[in-house]
Protein backbone atom coordinates (compact mmCIF):
# COMPACT_ATOMS: atom_id res chain seq x y z
CA UNK A 1 0.00 0.00 0.00
CA UNK A 2 1.40 3.78 -0.88
CA UNK A 3 2.89 5.66 2.00
CA UNK A 4 0.87 9.14 2.67
CA UNK A 5 2.99 12.17 3.03
CA UNK A 6 0.98 14.92 4.32
CA UNK A 7 2.71 17.96 2.57
CA UNK A 8 1.60 21.21 4.10
CA UNK A 9 -0.30 23.24 0.66
CA UNK A 10 1.58 26.97 1.08
CA UNK A 11 4.20 25.53 3.45
CA UNK A 12 5.68 22.52 2.05
CA UNK A 13 7.92 21.13 4.50
CA UNK A 14 11.75 19.98 2.33
CA UNK A 15 12.30 16.80 4.11
CA UNK A 16 8.56 15.65 2.73
CA UNK A 17 9.26 17.10 -0.57
CA UNK A 18 12.37 15.30 -0.74
CA UNK A 19 10.91 12.33 -0.09
CA UNK A 20 8.64 12.39 -2.65
CA UNK A 21 11.02 13.93 -5.04
CA UNK A 22 13.31 10.75 -4.46
CA UNK A 23 10.38 8.32 -4.83
CA UNK A 24 9.88 9.20 -8.25
CA UNK A 25 13.31 9.69 -8.72
CA UNK A 26 13.79 5.79 -8.16
CA UNK A 27 11.08 4.61 -10.39
CA UNK A 28 8.02 4.81 -8.70
CA UNK A 29 4.74 5.75 -9.35
CA UNK A 30 3.62 9.07 -7.32
CA UNK A 31 0.51 10.91 -6.44
CA UNK A 32 1.07 14.52 -6.81
CA UNK A 33 -1.57 17.45 -6.48
CA UNK A 34 -1.68 19.92 -9.24
CA UNK A 35 -3.36 23.02 -9.98
CA UNK A 36 -6.40 20.79 -11.49
CA UNK A 37 -6.43 17.91 -8.85
CA UNK A 38 -4.61 14.91 -7.94
CA UNK A 39 -2.55 12.90 -10.87
CA UNK A 40 -0.28 9.72 -11.35
CA UNK A 41 3.28 11.02 -11.75
CA UNK A 42 6.84 9.59 -12.84
CA UNK A 43 10.25 10.00 -14.12
CA UNK A 44 10.18 11.43 -17.87
CA UNK A 45 12.86 8.14 -18.94
CA UNK A 46 10.83 5.90 -17.02
CA UNK A 47 9.10 3.71 -19.39
CA UNK A 48 8.25 0.90 -16.67
CA UNK A 49 6.40 3.61 -14.17
CA UNK A 50 4.46 5.60 -17.58
CA UNK A 51 3.42 1.53 -18.22
CA UNK A 52 1.97 0.96 -14.38
CA UNK A 53 0.30 4.26 -14.77
CA UNK A 54 -1.57 3.26 -18.15
CA UNK A 55 -2.27 -0.05 -17.10
CA UNK A 56 -4.48 1.96 -13.38
CA UNK A 57 -5.95 3.95 -15.83
CA UNK A 58 -6.36 1.23 -18.46
CA UNK A 59 -5.45 3.73 -21.02
CA UNK A 60 -4.68 2.51 -24.46
CA UNK A 61 -1.94 4.84 -25.48
CA UNK A 62 0.18 7.09 -23.96
CA UNK A 63 -0.89 10.60 -25.59
CA UNK A 64 -2.46 11.81 -22.26
CA UNK A 65 0.56 11.85 -20.44
CA UNK A 66 1.50 15.53 -19.70
CA UNK A 67 5.33 16.52 -19.48
CA UNK A 68 5.48 19.50 -16.33
CA UNK A 69 8.37 21.75 -16.07
CA UNK A 70 9.46 24.65 -14.00
CA UNK A 71 9.25 27.47 -16.10
CA UNK A 72 9.42 28.95 -19.49
CA UNK A 73 13.45 28.25 -19.83
CA UNK A 74 13.04 24.24 -19.71
CA UNK A 75 9.76 24.01 -21.04
CA UNK A 76 12.16 25.39 -24.44
CA UNK A 77 14.01 21.90 -23.77
CA UNK A 78 11.24 20.10 -24.48
CA UNK A 79 8.88 22.09 -27.04
CA UNK A 80 10.05 23.91 -29.71
CA UNK A 81 9.06 27.37 -29.35
CA UNK A 82 8.98 30.64 -31.70
CA UNK A 83 8.80 34.64 -30.57
CA UNK A 84 4.99 34.44 -31.33
CA UNK A 85 4.57 31.38 -28.76
CA UNK A 86 7.28 32.71 -26.27
CA UNK A 87 4.94 35.80 -26.16
CA UNK A 88 1.97 34.28 -25.33
CA UNK A 89 3.14 31.53 -22.96
CA UNK A 90 5.05 33.99 -20.80
CA UNK A 91 1.38 35.76 -20.14
CA UNK A 92 0.06 32.69 -19.14
CA UNK A 93 2.18 30.28 -16.71
CA UNK A 94 2.37 29.27 -13.76
CA UNK A 95 -1.25 28.51 -14.17
CA UNK A 96 -3.82 25.29 -14.86
CA UNK A 97 -2.64 25.33 -18.71
CA UNK A 98 -2.02 22.39 -20.64
CA UNK A 99 -0.19 23.48 -23.74
CA UNK A 100 0.32 21.43 -27.09
CA UNK A 101 3.15 22.76 -28.41
CA UNK A 102 5.79 20.57 -30.93
CA UNK A 103 8.17 18.75 -29.40
CA UNK A 104 11.92 18.36 -28.98
CA UNK A 105 14.26 15.29 -29.89
CA UNK A 106 14.66 15.52 -25.88
CA UNK A 107 10.96 13.91 -25.63
CA UNK A 108 11.27 9.90 -26.40
CA UNK A 109 9.45 9.48 -29.17
CA UNK A 110 6.54 7.52 -27.76
CA UNK A 111 5.02 10.39 -25.98
CA UNK A 112 4.75 12.74 -28.86
CA UNK A 113 1.64 12.68 -30.94
CA UNK A 114 1.75 10.05 -33.85
CA UNK A 115 1.14 12.55 -36.49
CA UNK A 116 1.55 16.50 -35.20
CA UNK A 117 4.99 14.90 -33.05
CA UNK A 118 3.49 17.00 -30.65
CA UNK A 119 3.74 16.95 -26.40
CA UNK A 120 1.23 18.41 -23.57
CA UNK A 121 3.65 20.51 -21.53
CA UNK A 122 2.46 22.36 -17.92
CA UNK A 123 4.36 24.77 -15.90
CA UNK A 124 2.00 24.12 -12.67
CA UNK A 125 0.99 27.10 -10.37
CA UNK A 126 0.62 24.10 -7.24
CA UNK A 127 3.45 25.07 -4.49
CA UNK A 128 3.81 21.24 -3.51
CA UNK A 129 4.32 20.40 -7.33
CA UNK A 130 6.62 22.96 -7.88
CA UNK A 131 8.52 22.06 -5.12
CA UNK A 132 8.64 18.42 -5.91
CA UNK A 133 10.05 19.85 -9.42
CA UNK A 134 12.53 22.13 -7.74
CA UNK A 135 13.54 19.07 -5.48
CA UNK A 136 13.79 16.82 -8.40
CA UNK A 137 15.81 19.35 -10.88
CA UNK A 138 13.94 17.41 -14.03
CA UNK A 139 10.65 17.24 -15.44
CA UNK A 140 7.46 14.79 -14.41
CA UNK A 141 5.00 13.06 -16.52
CA UNK A 142 1.48 13.18 -15.47
CA UNK A 143 -1.88 11.93 -15.97
CA UNK A 144 -4.67 12.52 -14.18
CA UNK A 145 -6.03 10.32 -11.37
CA UNK A 146 -8.67 8.63 -13.08
CA UNK A 147 -9.55 4.90 -12.61
CA UNK A 148 -12.56 2.95 -14.21
CA UNK A 149 -14.87 1.53 -11.53
CA UNK A 150 -14.02 4.29 -9.20
CA UNK A 151 -16.88 7.05 -9.05
CA UNK A 152 -16.39 8.73 -6.17
CA UNK A 153 -14.27 11.95 -6.71
CA UNK A 154 -10.41 11.56 -5.82
CA UNK A 155 -9.95 15.12 -4.24
CA UNK A 156 -8.92 13.83 -0.56
CA UNK A 157 -6.05 11.22 -0.23
CA UNK A 158 -7.73 10.45 3.14
CA UNK A 159 -10.86 9.27 1.44
CA UNK A 160 -8.79 7.48 -1.12
CA UNK A 161 -9.98 3.79 -1.95
CA UNK A 162 -7.61 1.12 -1.32
CA UNK A 163 -8.04 0.33 -5.62
CA UNK A 164 -6.25 4.01 -4.98
CA UNK A 165 -3.62 3.05 -2.42
CA UNK A 166 -2.43 -0.60 -3.26
CA UNK A 167 -1.58 0.79 -6.88
CA UNK A 168 0.88 3.53 -6.23
CA UNK A 169 4.14 3.71 -4.24
CA UNK A 170 3.24 6.90 -2.38
CA UNK A 171 1.05 9.57 -2.21
CA UNK A 172 2.27 13.48 -1.76
CA UNK A 173 -1.39 14.71 0.02
CA UNK A 174 -1.67 18.37 0.26
CA UNK A 175 -5.04 17.85 1.52
CA UNK A 176 -8.27 18.64 -0.78
CA UNK A 177 -7.92 19.41 -4.09
CA UNK A 178 -10.63 19.65 -6.17
CA UNK A 179 -10.70 17.48 -9.45
CA UNK A 180 -11.08 20.39 -12.34
CA UNK A 181 -9.21 19.78 -16.10
CA UNK A 182 -7.28 22.14 -17.10
CA UNK A 183 -7.90 24.22 -20.54
CA UNK A 184 -6.07 22.39 -23.40
CA UNK A 185 -4.57 24.95 -25.78
CA UNK A 186 -3.36 23.74 -29.03
CA UNK A 187 -0.02 26.01 -30.27
CA UNK A 188 0.93 24.04 -32.95
CA UNK A 189 -0.56 25.89 -35.92
CA UNK A 190 -0.60 29.23 -37.46
CA UNK A 191 -3.47 30.14 -35.05
CA UNK A 192 -3.96 29.25 -31.44
CA UNK A 193 -6.59 26.80 -30.82
CA UNK A 194 -8.89 26.01 -27.46
CA UNK A 195 -9.19 22.20 -27.66
CA UNK A 196 -10.64 22.13 -24.36
CA UNK A 197 -12.24 24.79 -21.70
CA UNK A 198 -11.27 24.00 -18.13
CA UNK A 199 -9.75 25.42 -14.88
CA UNK A 200 -8.63 28.50 -16.07
CA UNK A 201 -10.90 29.91 -18.77
CA UNK A 202 -10.31 30.86 -22.23
CA UNK A 203 -7.25 33.66 -22.55
CA UNK A 204 -8.43 36.89 -23.78
CA UNK A 205 -6.80 36.75 -26.59
CA UNK A 206 -8.36 33.75 -27.82
CA UNK A 207 -11.86 34.55 -26.83
CA UNK A 208 -14.68 34.84 -29.47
Amino acid sequence: MGQILEIHPETPQPRLVSQAAQAIAGGQVVVVPTDSGYALACRLEDKDALERIARIRRDKGEHHMTLSVRDLSELGVYAKVDNVQFRFLKNHIPGPYTFILPGTREVPRRLLHEKKRSIGLRVPDHRVLRAILEALDAPILSASLAIPDIDEPLDDPELFPDAVKNQVDLIASAGFCEQLPSTVLGLTGEDFTVEREGLGGVPPELAP
